[in-house]
């Protein structure tokens, strides 16, 4: 990352720091009211259904389905993939909550986009919540629900774009794993894909650290100091939606579900692994950005020492100076007494005295050089 890119992130960053900290974390409903109210954010993208219902051998996709298209694909294909995107159709939720049998309290957390990452069982179903990390203009991370039932899943995005396309392109292609396989591996892949998507992230913060290494040692300026503390609040935004992934995929392991096999099982435990390694690169970097904060603070110390060094360096090779010329500026008569300054009426007393100030200054760089104090290292 250039300096460009570095003032970029110090501008993008001095906004983060001044964006209230409980955006997305606020609740919609009045305290006291009863659970499973659904109330739609009124900023909520309109909803659309997207199917992929698929066999071994055979494959199809609608686009701008409906809760019929649902019924219709579901007699045909052995998995079928319901992916709602945008929660402004509380209607078309409450559809799809009534045709699933899915629990109030699921279709509130739904809606209610602030839930932690976590796994719910419902004996016929499985609720699950991860959260998929977005870096636009600043770190945000977005609530996907997963229901896993048997021979459909169905997911709930907040907005259009995320990190799916893999997996869609897994489903298209026959002879994949995921055509021959259950619900259960959809749900799986779905998770492992969002977990994944962390990656390429802590990657580029990687890369900010590392620019951010140099410039803290070479140019300590508040600037820098700015977008340390932006990498800092991203790390924690980082930090808080990863950590709970891995208590998400233990609890859905631990769960023994008959929703999940054990074929399937195997592969969530390495999708657990992969979100231990997440957590274990995230405090590492906390770590180091919080090192790199005492390590601006010596940097800006030792530049501040330097300084004060070459002022006292400067500062004593002139007090001599200003001794010898302050001595002969005094202009006592040498006639009146010969006390006074008989080198006055010499008549190289003017370069002998210069000439002896210069040689005065040149040994004390010479001392202060053999010394280490200039120049070398001590």
């Amino acid at each position: 990352m250039d300096r460009k890119s570095l003032g970029q992130t110090a501008r993008r960053a001095g906004n983060r720091l001044r964006r209230p900290l409980t955006k997305g974390v606020r609740r919609r409903t009045a305290p006291g009211t009863p659970p499973g109210v659904i109330l739609a954010d009124p900023a909520a993208t309109p909803s659309s259904i997207t199917l992929m219902g698929f066999t071994a051998d055979q494959y199809e996709e609608r686009k701008n389905a409906t809760p019929d298209d649902i019924a219709e694909m579901r007699t045909v294909h052995r998995v079928v993939w319901i992916d709602v995107t945008g929660l402004g159709d509380v209607d078309l939720i409450r559809k799809l909550g009534a045709m699933f049998d899915i629990h109030p309290l699921v279709l509130e957390d739904i809606v209610n986009v602030h839930q932690r990452a976590k796994t719910e069982d419902y004996d016929d179903k499985l609720y699950m919540v991860v959260r998929m990390v977005h870096e636009r203009d600043h770190l945000d991370s977005e609530q996907i629900s997963i229901i896993l039932g048997e021979g459909y899943v169905i997911t709930f995005q907040e907005h259009a774009g995320d990190c799916f396309d893999p997996v869609r392109a897994r489903v298209r292609r026959e002879g994949t794993r995921m055509r021959t396989s259950g619900a259960d591996y959809l749900a799986y892949a779905l998770i492992d894909a969002v977990i994944d998507s962390y990656f390429p992230v802590l990657e580029a913060m990687g890369d900010r650290i590392e620019a951010l290494e140099d410039d803290v040692v070479r140019r300590p300026d508040p600037q820098v100091v700015e977008t340390l503390h932006a990498l800092r609040h991203d790390l924690l935004a980082m930090r808080r939606a990863v950590w709970p992934h891995r208590e998400m995929i233990n609890t859905a392991l631990r769960q023994e579900s008959r929703l999940i096999a054990p074929t399937t099982g195997i592969y969530l435990r390495d999708c657990y692994d992969h979100a231990v390694q997440l957590m274990d690169i995230v405090e590492t970097y906390r770590e180091i950005a919080s090192g790199l904060l005492d390590v601006y603070l010596s940097s800006l110390s030792n530049r501040m020492n330097e300084i004060m060094k070459v002022l006292t360096i400067i500062a004593t090779i002139f007090i001599p100076l200003s001794f010898v010329a302050g001595v002969y500026g005094m202009n006592f008569d040498p006639a009146a007494s010969p006390w006074n300054m008989p080198e006055l009426r010499w008549p190289y007393g003017y370069p002998v005295v210069l000439g002896a100030m210069g040689a005065g200054a040149l040994a004390m760089l010479v001392y202060f050089w053999r010394r280490g104090w200039i120049g070398r290292s001590r």
